[in-house]
């Protein structure tokens, strides 16, 4: 998958891991993902966290034949974050024909809970 020229490359996410039942993921707390007054912003928070889950429900359906996109998402943002990087693990609760849900996970390098998020995916026939 190239992601050149993409979200995924402007705010530096790196995938780690991808399977349809478990994704990973890192993005750097720098100039680039945080708001004006220092802090990881919640925006970037929600981005890392929907490329996870929509790559693990790309990896969950019938590519050939399917498309996934993301239909809603919420996030809750728990804890501050200045500088370092944080992790996005993702896994799914739903897998549907029409939809699916994924939560997502993001974490410091402490383990501590920054962000929870839950993505709906639209599971739509390829035209």
């Amino acid at each position: 998958m190239n992601t050149d020229n993409t979200l995924l490359s402007t705010l530096g996410i790196e995938v780690i891991h991808a399977s349809k039942d478990y994704v990973e993921a890192t993005m750097p707390v720098d100039e680039r993902t945080k708001q004006p007054f220092g802090l990881l912003h919640g925006g970037a928070s929600v981005a890392l966290a929907e490329t996870v889950a929509s790559l693990g429900g790309f990896l969950s359906i019938d590519q050939e034949q399917e498309i996934c996109v993301g239909l809603e998402i919420n996030a809750n943002h728990i804890k501050g974050k200045r500088d370092g990087v944080v992790t996005a693990v993702g896994k799914p609760i739903h897998k549907g024909k029409k939809t699916a849900i994924w939560e997502v996970a993001i974490v410091d390098e402490k383990d501590d809970l920054i962000c929870i998020s839950r993505c709906t995916l639209a599971i739509l026939p390829k035209k």
